[in-house]
Order: C-alpha cells, then structure tokens, then sequence
C-alpha cells in the first residue's frame, strides 16, 4: 500500500494540511488559500485560489467588507479568536465566504495602505489590533472611525485583548454592530 496521500482537491488538502500552501509556478502542485487572477474555486467551506497576485487572503474582497489583523503564529486566527470572529461576524449577518480577511503578519502580503485599498477596494475596513499608523494612516483611537473618500476604517482591538477584558469587548460590540449596519 502507497504510504503517500496525493490530491488536488482544495478540500483534501485543507484538511490535511495546517499551513498554507503556495503555488510553484509552472508547476502541478495543489494550490490552498491564496489568491489569483483567475482560476477560481470556492469550495462549501472556503474560498481558495492560486497565488499570482500580490496578496494572500481569506474570503470574498468583492463585498468591501476588508478585516485586516496581524497574527503571526496563524494563517489568520487563533483558533478561539476564529470562533469569536466568527460568531461576531454572524450576529450582524455576515459570514466567512462574505467578508476579506487580511493577515499583514503573512510575509507575502505587503504593509501598504495604498496596495491594499487598490487591491482589496474595501468600503468598510476594520483593523483588528493593528495600529493605524503602522499602515501610514492617522491616529486612529480604538473603537473609532475615520471616514476616508472611498472608506471608513474601524480601528478597535485584537480579540485576544477583548478576551483579556470584558469592557474593551462591550465597546467593540457597539460600535462594531453600529459600524457594520451603517
């Protein structure tokens, strides 16, 4: 019995495999979790693509809905601030396959306020503990908003720091549910 496990479906993969995977040029190798020109799949419980653009994310860009956070020990979240994204993002009617999620900590994703807004197009950006000015913008103070000429950024905190404290968390979810129904 062959002890390899070979398959170039999205799904296969991303339940085998923890890391993102990232396309070889060229090559026949299984594409997960990055993004391209082309070439589209969306699976039921993703959104996967190939990797000849420049920047790797998780979601739908074509809503303007952009989350962008810097996590640099995950692809995007921890496991318990995936499930607190995930029920937040639910409670106002949004979801995973509906909304862009930016990880900056991803080393192919470049920090640049102007890349991302021509990239992504975002109407409504939440940064999710990432400091403002670390993107080139103007002070942002948490749970705020700075209305842009194309959009309005949220800045508020990382969910590790709402887990860490209740009243950072009830802020957040005022503003957030007055942010996103606007």
């Amino acid at each position: 019995m062959d002890k390899n496990l070979i398959t170039d479906n999205p799904i296969a993969i991303q339940a085998l495999m923890t890391d993102t995977v990232f396309a070889i040029p060229d090559s026949n190798m299984p594409i997960v979790e990055t993004q391209s020109l082309g070439n589209t799949t969306t699976p039921q419980q993703g959104h996967f693509e190939s990797s000849a653009e420049e920047f790797v994310y998780k979601g739908d860009k074509t809503t303007g809905v952009l989350f962008i956070l810097r996590y640099p020990d995950y692809p995007y979240f921890s496991p318990q601030a995936e499930d607190a994204f995930l029920k937040t993002i639910g409670a106002l009617q949004l979801n995973a396959e509906n909304v862009a999620v930016l990880n900056l900590a991803n080393p192919h994703n470049p920090n640049e306020w102007k890349r991302i807004m021509s990239f992504f197009n975002p109407k409504k950006i939440t940064l999710l503990g990432v400091d403002p000015t670390s993107l080139r913008l103007p002070e942002i103070a948490h749970n705020s908003y700075m209305h842009g000429k194309v959009a309005t950024v949220f800045n508020t905190f990382s969910f590790e720091e709402m887990f860490a404290d209740v009243q950072k968390k009830k802020l957040f979810w005022t503003e957030f549910k007055s942010f996103i129904q606007s």
